[in-house]
């Protein structure tokens, strides 16, 4: 690729984006295929003159703009193909504060993408944005800096890969627009590594702020672009934490992590809710949950065992926090004598992972509550717990009327997570003992009534995140419960006969990762926290 010189840019692309007329030689009629081309370059010409009309050109001939002292200094870089090795050091975005005084005065280089720029007379102003970090840099005509430079910077396309050198210099009043708000850069060298193209389908700009205009469906069709939002940054890194937590935390616990099939020979919870799939000349599913492999693996004597990974649900709900694939964040463990070994292990797992978020990832909360404010999340350690029937009582007491053995809907949900921070002032707690006719198959009966169940849900800011429970570990009350539910035993022979030959007694429970950050930060839809969201209306992109 041959390199520009300073303040060729556009005058040369549209040189080279000559538009073809519409017929051919002597009169004669293009092809689809010509004339599809001859208009597209007609379209890439306009964008051109659009730009060039827009910032003025950038060609040197004008004698007013004088003799460029910043020849060589800015540019469009050839393509980056690893033909030789640049020994530069590149310094992060984040690093840039007062703080870091050993950086203050000093020239140095970043690599960041052109989130905005405004440019009047001899200046420019732009922010350099590197994940949910930004800095403002100036480029100003002086005795280095040339007007053919600043033109050039000015005609940049917002979302381009830019080299920028230049002195990082202490500011008195704060930077309101950036992260970075007591130091900004002053421009000495500037380079274009990949250039973006000049109309974006939507302004980061737009996406970013509080009060966006920018629609969920116009954001998800362009994921790519609005992924790159601070916000966006700061989610998924923060959603990465929990992933991180999660981990160490059963790691240190002596958990093992495992890998479960995702296509497996019959219905993971029983239900008609899956995914059918051809599997050759026969017929499979796509996993609702890795439970029957968790339990496997319980009675291959793991004893502690997780795993990370997707989960399907053909469930045609268009509701806030559904999606049919998400990540399962899944754990089962093998207990002495009582269950509760079991909630008290997840409770604490769930505190462990709320304190890590605080301690850790303030940068990332504090960015995502700019765009979305929300309380601060708060959680008791050790974690409430509170019986099912406690919670209808709770219910009842505010004016809703319901069974003691009926299943909580959404509405009663929230509303009990309401009524449970104003009471004891968490927003996370565990309710346990759900009536058993609301359960699984294969959870075990509450011994002591008939009615309910050794099960038990966890809900953050009024919502569920984890269903749980003791499962049964006797392949004799299994096939009974089995039957009870209409289950066709000949779907989950495999999984009835890991229990004929002992099984330690254990429990466990599946976490909804999106749920969970959704919630955490406050926020009002799950498509929020899926990088990639599949719901019944949408699989791309």
């Amino acid at each position: 690729m041959k390199r520009l010189k300073s303040g060729e840019k556009f005058s040369k692309m549209a040189d080279k984006e000559q538009v073809p007329p519409v017929d051919g030689v002597d009169g004669a009629k293009l092809s689809k295929g010509a004339l599809k081309k001859a208009e597209k370059a007609a379209k890439k010409a306009e964008i051109i003159a659009e730009k060039k009309a827009q910032v003025g050109d950038t060609a040197p001939a004008d004698p007013a703009d004088g003799e460029d002292v910043s020849q060589g200094h800015y540019g469009e870089q050839p393509l980056i193909q690893s033909k030789e090795k640049v020994d530069r050091n590149l310094i992060k975005v984040k690093e840039l504060s007062k703080e870091n005084g050993k950086l203050v005065d000093q020239l140095v280089w970043i690599r960041g993408r052109l989130f905005t720029s405004r440019a009047k007379g001899k200046q420019c102003f732009f922010v350099i944005r590197q994940q949910q970090y930004t800095v403002q840099a100036l480029l100003a005509v002086s005795g280095s800096v040339s007007k053919q430079m600043v033109k050039f910077a000015a005609a940049i396309s917002k979302e381009s890969i830019v080299d920028v050198q230049g002195y990082v210099r202490a500011v008195e009043a704060k930077i309101e627009g950036c992260s970075q708000q007591d130091v900004e850069l002053h421009v000495e060298q500037l380079f274009v590594v990949s250039a973006s193209e000049p109309r974006l389908p939507l302004l980061l700009e737009d996406a970013s702020r509080a009060d966006s205009g920018v629609n969920q469906d116009t954001r998800l069709d362009n994921r790519i672009l609005d992924l790159r939002t601070t916000t966006n940054q700061a989610i998924f890194r923060l959603e990465a934490g929990v992933c991180k937590l999660f981990r160490d935390s059963l790691d240190k616990q002596g958990f093992v992590e495992i890998h479960t099939p995702k296509i497996i020979s019959a219905a993971s919870e029983g239900g008609a809710n899956v995914f059918t799939v051809s599997y050759f000349k026969n017929s499979a599913y796509l996993a609702q949950s890795p439970q029957f492999y968790k339990q496997m693996a319980i009675a291959s004597d793991f004893n502690k065992v997780y795993t990370i990974g997707s989960v399907f649900r053909a469930e045609d709900s268009n509701t806030h926090r559904h999606l049919t694939e998400f990540i399962g964040l899944d754990l089962e463990m093998a207990f002495n004598y009582h269950y509760h070994e079991v909630t008290d292990q997840i409770g604490q797992l769930f505190v462990e992972i709320f304190k890590g978020l605080r301690d850790h990832y303030a940068d990332e909360i504090a960015t995502v509550n700019k765009q979305y404010p929300a309380e601060p999340f708060k959680f008791l350690e050790p974690a409430l717990r509170l019986e099912y029937r406690e919670g209808v009582r709770m219910l009842h007491e505010a004016g809703i009327e319901m069974g003691d053995e009926e299943d909580l809907s959404t509405p009663n949900e929230k509303l009990l997570g309401k009524l449970v921070r104003a009471k004891y002032d968490t927003d996370f707690f565990i309710l346990d003992k759900y009536p058993l006719a609301v359960r699984p198959f294969y959870t075990m009966p509450d011994p002591n009534n008939a009615k309910y169940s050794n099960s038990y849900d966890m809900f953050m800011r009024g919502e569920e995140i984890l269903s749980g429970a003791q499962r049964i570990h006797d392949s004799a009350l299994l096939v009974e419960r089995s039957k009870h539910h209409g289950i066709n035993l000949s779907t989950i022979q495999s999984y009835i006969d890991a229990f004929k030959y002992g099984c330690y007694p254990h429990g466990g429970g599946g976490i909804g990762l999106e749920r969970v950050v959704m919630l955490y930060l406050g926020l009002d839809n799950i498509r929020k926290t899926s990088m990639f969201p599949r719901d019944p209306k949408r699989i791309t992109p």
